[in-house]
């Protein structure tokens, strides 16, 4: 760990831009009406508690360490400020159950037009409808993962050390990996190019805007039904597996 207050500020200003990077990329899943400066500010605070808590000795680089911090110190502000309505989160699950419904039947992932025919609204409103849920599809993760409704820990701290798996983990997680992304290749090339351009090619909302000459709310509307689509896809696999 770093010893000394002029060490931990030396990291810590020489890894502001890591905090922008990380809050510009997690835009994807933020209402535009969210001031970015305060969320770059919580990200300063989860940038210090990675630096005061690291240790090289572990061998873990410091970027992918800090980003965890960062995402969790963002996740719990979030949470804190409680932004996403009663009613967001209502239409959020109506809009699920709706996919899932669909999707069963398809036995593929939906198109745009088909769940907007599936809600009974226009296109346009189905747009509209992903741009309010958005948020949905992001924060319920701390809930999941945490499994402890209420408590005072923080979501980068509960993270699983993958070490600690044991071998029936492992294989079951590659497993569900594996069924994801052969789910992924089901759907639309363009949705198939933006995941792979966010996830595996760390580009940045704006980035990913430009390429395909979209703007950067129709790049997350896309983004966002493909996220839902697949929670829903991980739900049924797992309710299978219990139900085996």
């Amino acid at each position: 760990m770093y010893q000394t207050e002029e060490d931990r500020a030396f990291m810590v200003e020489n890894n502001l831009s890591l905090v922008r990077s990380v809050v510009d990329r997690m835009r994807i899943f933020l209402p535009p009406s969210l001031d970015l400066e305060d969320l770059y500010s919580v990200g300063i605070t989860g940038l210090m508690s990675a630096v005061r808590k690291f240790d090289p000795a572990q061998g873990t680089p410091f970027a992918g360490f800090a980003s965890l911090h960062i995402r969790g110190a963002v996740r719990d502000e979030l949470r804190r400020m409680d932004w996403t309505p009663r009613s967001v989160r209502e239409k959020a699950k109506k809009l699920r159950e709706a996919m899932e419904s669909l999707e069963g039947k398809l036995g593929r992932p939906c198109s745009e037009i088909e769940i907007a025919d599936e809600l009974g609204i226009p296109l346009e409103a189905y747009w509209n409808l992903l741009d309010e849920v958005r948020p949905v599809s992001f924060v319920p993760l701390d809930d999941e993962l945490s499994g402890e409704e209420g408590s005072d820990s923080r979501f980068h701290e509960k993270i699983r050390d993958q070490n600690q798996e044991d071998a029936l983990q492992i294989l079951e997680r590659n497993e569900i990996m594996q069924l994801v992304a052969e789910q992924i290749q089901k759907m639309p090339e363009q949705t198939r190019k933006i995941l792979a351009m966010y996830y595996y090619e760390n580009m940045r909302l704006a980035e990913i805007a430009v390429v395909f000459n979209l703007t950067e709310g129709r790049i997350s509307q896309i983004h966002t039904q493909a996220v839902l689509s697949l929670r829903n896809f991980v739900r049924r696999i797992n309710n299978s597996n219990l139900c085996s």
